[in-house]
């Protein structure tokens, strides 16, 4: 057994993630290797983060989902068989998430999880939502900011996708930085100076403060600090309140086969959106209902990756992690925005 402090590795598990524990240490894969996580929603980005995590070496995960397979679901989901149209998201998957990691514990389970009682979700180091609706994924912010536990969030629209974390009021991880070098005697004042040598690092204990989800989409933007931080704000901060709203109020998301109807019914929405949040309706431009309807495979992949790293950034305590929101449009580009709507 490799063994450092209270926490084990076995030799087998050290030579599979011998690459990690080179890359970010064995203290970080320590923590990884004792953490669980629940991944609600098992559609493309739901797969792109399960395959992420489990590849990562996390100690367990449950993949909870309780809709069925569709067509649609599985055009990015490669995680689900062929011939499995009309079974649960999650049980599909269950094998092929199982066979990329032996090591790790994956579970399925079936039920919605807004059944699922608080006590449920108390169990997880990390609670990742991908595909729910807002008042779900407030509530269990909520839930998990109270209790010290890892939050993340995400969804793909299109050519869109989010990311948004909550990692508590006092986030603490640790940052590798070049090693300040004291200089050799000497007269010249340059020497005098202390040196960052490149080839030597340390690593920098460090502190982040998150908000909560309520608080990041409940923005006063008629403050002046929100008025300056506009135009630094991607309008697809904008876009999500109206996807979550099409979400809340039609119980889906939009999809080709009713495009004209979700098409008006979007930009309806955008108007009272934009409306009561006290901006202007340009910042979210009218043809941006040509591009937010189904998952895309390559967008799951992107979005999927940056979640899935930030999952293993915060529950490793390794790196700087993202403060809040991580947005990417699949025609421009991305972007960071923290809880205020300041890059």
């Amino acid at each position: 057994m490799v063994e450092k402090g209270e926490a084990l590795i076995s030799e087998e598990e050290a030579a599979q993630y011998d690459r990690q524990i080179r890359l970010w240490g064995l203290d970080a894969q320590k923590r990884l290797r004792a953490s669980r996580v629940l991944l609600v929603g098992l559609k493309g980005l739901g797969a792109e983060v399960a395959k992420n995590l489990i590849l990562s070496g996390v100690k367990g995960i449950t993949l909870l989902d309780h809709e069925q397979v569709t067509e649609d679901s599985a055009r990015a989901q490669f995680l689900i068989p062929a011939g499995s149209l009309d079974q649960n998201r999650a049980e599909a998957s269950l094998e092929r998430a199982q066979n990329l990691n032996p090591m790790v514990e994956v579970k399925a389970d079936p039920e919605r999880a807004a059944d699922k009682p608080d006590e449920f979700f108390l169990g997880f180091d990390a609670v990742c939502l991908t595909c729910c609706p807002r008042d779900l994924q407030v509530r269990l912010d909520q839930l998990c900011h109270k209790n010290n536990i890892k939050f993340f969030s995400g969804d793909v629209f299109g050519y869109h996708g989010f990311m948004f974390s909550d990692l508590g009021v006092e986030h603490h991880y640790v940052e590798e930085k070049p090693k300040v070098v004291k200089p050799e005697r000497s007269d010249e004042p340059e020497a005098k100076k202390p040196k960052l040598d490149p080839k030597e690092t340390t690593l920098v204990k460090k502190t982040a403060s998150f908000c909560q989800l309520k608080t990041a989409l409940e923005v006063d933007w008629t403050s002046e600090k929100a008025k300056f931080a506009l135009k630094r704000t991607p309008a697809d901060y904008f876009l999500l309140q109206v996807l979550l709203k099409f979400r809340t109020d039609k119980g889906r998301d939009p999809v080709p086969e009713t495009v004209g109807e979700d098409s008006e019914l979007l930009l309806q929405i955008r108007n009272d959106v934009m409306e009561k949040l006290g901006v202007s309706v340009e910042l979210l431009p009218d043809s941006f209902v040509s591009y937010c309807f189904s998952e895309m495979a390559p967008v799951c992949a992107v979005v999927g990756g940056v979640l899935g790293q930030e999952l293993v950034k915060a529950l490793s305590q390794r790196d700087a992690p993202h403060r809040n929101f991580f947005f990417f449009n699949g025609m421009k580009g991305s972007g960071v925005v923290d809880c205020l709507g300041v890059q």
